[in-house]
């Protein structure tokens, strides 16, 4: 096994597994940590999906190391961990203390962050995150939930999370090339930095990066940076790279949007399917919280939904609204609710005859995937950047796409099915 990789969160997961089977690499996405009997033999490279973004920092560090330890035994040679390319976290965490625990967990001294992703319009420059060219604090990441992004200053951000020197590789020197990200990452330990941020506009950047990075035995960042890594892996031999595919054999079976995700691009997507007359329901919070509202009540809903169509089950709300159910409930507390919503109706939804499903939302994706036992999935076609329609190895045959709440186009509930055969 050439790559282990450890994703924060389910969606995430899926999209660096999505890029990297793309790029070449045989690639086996796994929920959770790969259980004993899992045959990983034929993987090149191998991602976990933990659910730590927004756990307390420790018991992130506990399941990364965890995750670690299984992959170095199946193999690996070197270690990837995945977050987000809009660098979800807080003051305390996440990112930071996971990767200072890789660090000593792989005894390197020296790594790189960079969460870049232009496909989806994620760029670093001079160390600063821009969202579709918006600096990130005033994105509309500044209002998330869980994890809101006030800082648009990486360097700043991640070194409130260590105690080890952060420093940055800018565009000057990315633009440059391979040779000339080694001479700055070269400059940048000279100097006594243990993590730099790394700058990148576009994938030749990105790839430049992968290239530049690819005997580090530890990267971390976005699954965009990984885009160079097959490359240098094959040593230039392009013969192992699959040409993309368009269709994906899916079961049989009824179709299903699952959104918990109150991202705007996800309102943008809801708005949209329900303007084009798909059937849906909505979740309400404060509802679920008071018992007016169950998840027997969205699946007494199903039962009378015609079978034709996809349908939409959704507690997606605009910033405000979510806010004061937080203010009545509790940030944590609202959103378990909605999650162990979500969760159960999943859990029901093969004995409906449901077998093809889109779930909307990272946390969301993490509590459905676990309430139908899937561990391991093969990855398909792409939707949309980062998004690949995946299939489950073991278990229910089920076809999944599990979409980061800000990826996708507004007409992604509507256009995923069509590459299902």
């Amino acid at each position: 096994m050439k790559l282990g990789c450890i994703a924060d969160d389910l969606t995430g997961a899926t999209d660096l597994a999505l890029m990297l089977a793309r790029e070449g690499l045989r690639t086996v996405q796994t929920i959770g940590v790969p259980r004993a009997d899992l045959d990983l033999s034929g993987a090149d490279a191998v991602v976990v999906a933990l659910k730590s973004r927004t756990i307390p920092a420790q018991d992130a560090v506990d399941q990364s190391l965890t995750a670690a330890e299984a992959l170095k035994k199946a193999g690996a040679r070197h270690l990837f961990f995945k977050y987000c390319s809009t660098f979800d976290s807080t003051d305390e965490g996440n990112i930071g203390p996971v990767t200072d625990a890789l660090l000593t967990f792989t005894d390197s001294a020296f790594t790189l962050a960079c969460p870049a992703f232009p496909a989806n319009g994620r760029t670093v420059y001079k160390g600063h995150l821009f969202v579709n060219g918006v600096p990130l604090h005033e994105s509309s990441m500044k209002d998330h939930p869980l994890t809101p992004m006030r800082d648009s200053n990486l360097v700043r951000v991640l070194q409130r999370q260590t105690k080890r020197s952060i420093g940055l590789v800018a565009f000057e020197d990315v633009e440059a090339g391979p040779e000339a990200i080694r001479s700055a990452f070269d400059r940048e330990k000279a100097a006594g930095h243990q993590i730099v941020i790394v700058d990148a506009l576009n994938d030749a950047h990105l790839r430049a990066i992968g290239l530049a990075a690819a005997n580090f035995p530890l990267m971390t960042g976005g699954s965009g940076v990984a885009m160079g890594l097959p490359a240098a892996y094959r040593q230039g031999d392009p013969s192992t790279v699959p040409s993309p595919s368009t269709g994906f054999d899916a079961p049989t079976g009824r179709s299903i949007i699952l959104a918990g995700s109150c991202s705007s691009a996800t309102r943008g997507q809801v708005k949209a399917a329900i303007e084009a007359g798909m059937p849906a329901l909505r979740l309400d919070a404060m509802e679920l919280a008071s018992g007016a509202m169950t998840a027997q009540t969205a699946l007494d809903w199903l039962k009378t939904q015609p079978a034709s169509g996809p349908v939409l089950i959704y507690s997606t709300a605009a910033p405000e609204e979510v806010q004061a159910v937080q203010g009545k409930l509790g940030r944590m507390n609202a959103g378990e609710i909605v999650e162990k919503t979500l969760a159960e109706i999943a859990k029901a939804l093969p004995d409906l005859g449901f077998a093809r499903l889109i779930v909307a939302g990272g946390e969301t994706s993490g509590a459905v995937v676990n309430a139908l036992d899937v561990d391991a999935l093969a990855i398909g076609p792409e939707i949309d950047p980062g998004v690949p329609w995946t299939r489950s190895l073991a278990g229910i045959d089920l076809a999944l796409a599990l979409k980061s709440g800000n990826f996708g186009t507004p007409d992604f509930f509507l256009k995923a099915w069509t590459m299902l055969r």
